[in-house]
This record gives C-alpha cells, sequence and structure tokens, in this order.
C-alpha cells in the first residue's frame, strides 16, 4: 500500500513507520521536520505544517493516511482539503479522553457520550474526530488509546515506575493494590492501525488493554521483577494523596483516585471492538522491560525522562516518613 503518516518521528508514529516497512508498505511522512528522522533514511519527506502550509499535499494520491499528529479540528479541516475528497480510508488516532464523563468505577465503550464543548484535549479530541468522520463517511477509523507506553516516549509518565523499581529501596504506590488499570504498548499500537489500514477497517475502537486484565499491583509487581533490584512497595490510599495534594495521573502515573465523579473510570474503557478487529497485546512484563532497557540507555537529564512532572525523591520519602511506612 502507498501510505502518508501524517507524524511519524517521534512516539508512535515512529513505531508506526517501523510496522508498516517491516509489512512492506511504500510510505511519506508530512511532518514539520524538527525531529530526527534517522532511523528512517529512505523514506520519502514532504514538509509542512498542519497548522498553515499543507501545500506539499497537493496532487498526491495515497490508499489511506494515518494521522497521528491531528489535535484540533481545523487541522482535521485543512488535512482534508489538502488530500481531497478522493481518499479511500483515513485512520486518525483520538483519545479515550474523547468521551465525556467517565463515572466512577463503571466501565464504558464506543457507544459512550464523547465531551461536548471545544476547549480542552479531549473535547478538541471529539471536534477532530467528527471534522474528519464528516470530510470521509465511512471511511474512517478512529483509534481511541489511552496512555501509550513503551520505548521512545516522550512524556516520561509510564516509565517512571520501572526506573523507581530499577533505583530500589521503599517505593510509595498509590490508591489500592487491586484497581484495575489499563494502557496500550506503542509497538501492539502501532501495528494494529496498520493492520486497520491494511483491512479498510472503519468506525471507532477503544485501543487499550481489557480493565480486567492489569491491576496496579500487578504493574508494580512486574517492575519489581524486572528491575531485578531489593525494593518494597508501600501503599497510600486515594483520600490520603489527595489531602496531600499529589496530583493524578502525573505525579504518580496510573494513578486517578477511584471516586472522581469525571475520569474516576478512565481506566474502565472496553476493548471488545478492536479485539475483534484484531488488537493484541504483549505482556505488562514484556512492555516493562523494553522500556526499561530502553530508557536506560539515555543520560539521567535526557528530555524524555523529565517532562511529566513525577514525585520527586524527597517528596516520595517525605511521604513515606509521614505515614509511617518505613521506619
Amino acid at each position: 500500500m502507498n501510505l502518508l503518516i501524517l507524524g511519524g518521528t517521534v512516539f508512535l508514529g515512529r513505531h508506526i513507520v517501523d510496522a508498516a516497512l517491516r509489512r512492506g508498505h511504500r510510505l511519506t511522512l508530512f511532518n514539520r521536520g524538527r525531529h530526527t528522522t534517522e532511523p528512517f533514511a529512505d523514506v520519502e519527506r514532504l514538509q509542512g505544517d498542519r497548522n498553515g502550509d499543507m501545500s506539499a499535499l497537493h496532487g498526491r494520491r495515497f490508499d489511506c493516511a494515518i494521522d497521528c499528529s491531528g489535535y484540533k479540528p481545523e487541522q482535521m479541516t485543512r488535512a482534508a482539503k489538502a488530500l481531497g475528497s478522493d481518499l479511500a480510508h483515513y485512520v486518525y488516532v483520538s483519545s479515550v479522553s474523547a468521551y465525556g464523563v467517565r463515572a466512577a468505577r463503571q466501565q464504558y465503550d464506543e457507544s459512550t457520550a464523547l465531551a461536548t464543548g471545544d476547549v480542552g484535549y479531549g473535547e478538541e479530541k471529539a471536534r477532530s474526530e467528527e471534522t474528519i468522520a464528516a470530510a470521509y463517511p465511512n471511511r474512517v477509523a478512529i483509534v481511541r488509546p489511552g496512555l501509550i507506553v513503551g520505548p521512545h516516549d516522550p512524556t516520561g509518565r509510564f516509565v517512571y515506575w520501572p526506573l523507581r523499581y530499577a533505583k530500589g529501596g521503599a517505593v510509595l504506590a498509590p490508591g489500592r493494590r487491586d484497581k484495575p488499570i489499563q494502557w496500550i504498548d506503542v509497538r501492539d499500537l502501532a501495528e494494529w492501525i496498520v493492520h486497520c489500514a491494511e483491512s479498510h477497517i472503519v468506525g471507532a475502537f477503544n485501543a487499550v488493554t481489557q480493565a480486567e486484565a492489569h491491576s496496579m499491583g500487578g504493574l508494580l509487581e512486574a517492575c519489581a521483577r524486572v528491575a531485578n533490584v531489593e525494593s518494597s512497595t508501600h501503599w497510600l490510599g486515594d483520600v490520603t494523596l489527595a489531602d496531600e495534594k499529589i496530583s493524578p495521573w502525573s505525579e504518580l502515573p496510573l494513578w486517578i483516585p477511584e471516586e472522581d465523579p469525571d475520569a474516576g473510570g478512565l481506566l474502565l474503557a472496553r476493548a471488545d471492538r478492536a479485539i475483534a478487529a484484531g488488537l493484541k497485546f504483549r505482556s505488562a512484563e514484556a512492555s516493562v522491560r523494553d522500556t526499561l532497557s530502553w530508557a536506560q540507555t539515555l543520560a539521567n537529564d535526557h528530555p524524555a525522562l523529565g517532562t511529566a512532572k513525577t514525585l520527586s525523591p524527597a517528596r516520595e520519602r517525605e511521604l513515606l516518613e509521614k505515614y509511617k511506612l518505613i521506619h
């Protein structure tokens, strides 16, 4: 197939390119040219801006466009105009954040109402979905991942846990051990997105592991096994962490208070439709192992390890001592 990748050099796009090349497709990357493209020296590149000049796409024909860099509806309008009405298939990477309320302790599926309004990340993703679906009726696959994890993650979020256990010692863990959590390994997501393009799959899909598959305790145990360094895990509940003004999701990644009325159920998406359409998952241990292996090749001050404002060692120890979790 002749595939266009909108983005393609940082994280998810990088893995999509890698998966598509392994499967023998012909690729063109469209982006601003601000990031390294060394791994794909032989891939055609077109330079432009989602917020401005997309003229490099005029007159080009592709079997499918895979969009992992669109965040605003006006970007989608601009892309559709540049690509023309004859494009046969469009795969748009949205987010589970496009949904409205994710009620506490309640699972949700693709029938759940999208967020309303046009201000905010989730709202803009929702409006972007609607814009591209209107431009290409019955020709769009809308992919809604949750937290994307794995090698080359520029956010430094998920990697916090493997690196923390690699340091050893007493580890502060959030919430309760059995709380269900979910994510998607970037390589599993990339492989499936290419499959969607190959199979001309359309419709909306939650691209996450099933909520029953993983718990917070299970993830941290996998981190401890992979790190193979002496450590101990100490749990603080949602109410205590909230009282201590710990920022959900960022300071302790994958933690959201379960009773949060708007996002308590964020990590409870149903993935049945995507699984039926071919989405597969590697083990938590494999994701942890490969993420840690990649992170340990980077310098301690590498940007990928520092963009997320995760809990500092000093604050972690302060909490462990304050609540007498260590002596």
